[in-house]
């Protein structure tokens, strides 16, 4: 290879290698978002992440389980009594009868090279655990996410259908004046009266909504404190790190690869230690015995090995393919995740772009809305024109609030699926 063509891309790996702890700092969290801290608390007392840290601790013990082995001392013992006879005064007082006993003490010892692959196994169902804790962790952040955003979302919908319903109020006022003033008919008042009602069956069900989505919210998440009224929805987040950036981090940082990857090759160590044990492992022990009261004693050490028949074999193969099911398991959960990462991407591309058609659209219905309604105040616009321009700026102000929420979410679940947001500071990069 040409020298400078080495220089250059040492030189790109050299950058590569300091940029990598640059995107590793955790951005700061949208203002749409509770405080960071209260959302820590609440995922940390979520029942799945407690589940989750208990079998990071049921791990461990087995892995200080495959540490010790079950390589344990038996003992065994018996006492007997033995009566011997007398060949020529059989049955007559010359018979004598002595006690004796018999001990041995036993233990089983792992072969050379099994005791390491216990161990490897262990560490690896530890790793295995702590990156489903931390997957557990990730999946209760997008819970609370989709129900937090579900109570705002309510809420800046709500907010909308009052302004409506205030707008309504003073027009049918206005009609019911003029209609005292002989300026304007009963059907007039009608339409008007109709319009607000409507209008206010409409608040009412957004309220409803409202108070549906925080009831869920607090059940879910009771350590999560919230205000009486929901905070404003906000505008769409505009991350510090670039979506494409933050669609690698996804599968970079991605646990559940992590948790697959680890118990692919957990899988992978319980297969050579499986093939190791078809020889099984020998146990030695230490016998002692005393015959006819005494006169006889002995101590001597034992040796026994199984052997090893089908039943070896067929854990062998057994562990062998249980191994390959974990890499191509592994090979499955890194599609998935890729697959999920790409449509993070083009789901936060694609609701921006929608949000911003609907955010113009909703202004020029709003800005028609005020016109007609002035029209209408002068005589040049009938009232039932006015009212069905204010209903279509009502409808796009809604279809506004709801694109919103929906680019909204669709940015700060690539924030959370990146772990740039709401995650531990300790996010290592798994190597895919």
């Amino acid at each position: 290879m040409h020298p400078f063509r080495m220089s250059v891309s040492a030189l790109a790996l050299f950058a590569l290698a300091f940029s990598a702890p640059a995107l590793a700092a955790p951005e700061i969290p949208p203002a749409n978002l509770p405080p960071e801290a209260a959302v820590v608390a609440a995922l940390d007392n979520h029942p799945t992440v407690e589940a989750a840290g208990a079998r990071v601790d049921a791990a461990r013990a087995a892995a200080r389980m495959l540490a010790k082995g079950t390589q344990e001392v038996t003992v065994n013992g018996s006492v007997q009594f033995r009566t011997a006879y007398d060949e020529q005064f059989r049955g007559t007082s010359s018979n004598q009868t002595f006690p004796e006993f018999d001990g041995s003490v036993q233990r089983p010892f792992r072969l050379p090279g099994k005791g390491r692959l216990d161990r490897e196994a262990g560490a690896l169902g530890i790793e295995v655990a702590h990156n489903r804790m931390e997957d557990s962790r990730h999946q209760a952040s997008l819970m609370l996410v989709q129900l937090w955003f579900d109570w705002l979302t309510a809420g800046e919908l709500h907010r909308t259908d009052m302004a409506n319903l205030a707008v309504l109020d003073r027009a049918l006022a206005a009609v019911t004046r003029r209609k005292a003033l002989r300026d304007a008919a009963d059907l007039d008042v009608d339409q008007a009266r109709a319009a607000r009602d409507g209008a206010q069956g409409a608040a009412a069900m957004s309220q409803a909504d409202v108070d549906q989505a925080r009831v869920l919210l607090a059940a879910n998440f009771p350590d999560l404190p919230l205000p009486v009224e929901p905070p404003a929805l906000g505008d769409i987040p505009t991350p510090a790190t670039d979506l494409v950036t933050l669609r690698d981090l996804v599968v970079s940082r991605s646990h559940e690869i992590g948790a697959a990857d680890r118990e692919a090759a957990r899988l992978g160590t319980l297969a050579r230690r499986a093939q190791r044990d078809r020889i099984a492992d020998p146990s030695l022990g230490l016998r002692v015995f005393s015959e006819r009261g005494g006169q006889e004693r002995g101590a001597g050490l034992t040796l026994s090995i199984p052997i090893g028949g089908g039943y070896r074999k067929a854990a062998a193969q057994e562990a062998g393919a249980q191994a390959s099911a974990g890499m191509l398991d592994l090979v499955n959960v890194r599609r998935q995740v890729e697959a999920m990462a790409n449509g993070d991407l083009a789901n936060a591309r694609g609701r921006r772009t929608a949000w911003e058609g609907i955010a113009a659209s909703a202004r020029s219905t709003a800005q028609a809305a005020e016109r007609t309604a002035r029209g209408q105040e002068l005589g040049a616009i009938d009232l039932a024109d006015a009212l069905l321009a204010r209903r279509q700026a009502h409808d796009a102000a809604r279809l506004e609030v709801a694109a919103r929420a929906e680019a909204i979410r669709a940015v700060i679940k690539l924030e959370i699926d990146s772990h740039v947001i709401w995650a531990d500071e300790d996010v290592d990069e798994h190597p895919n």
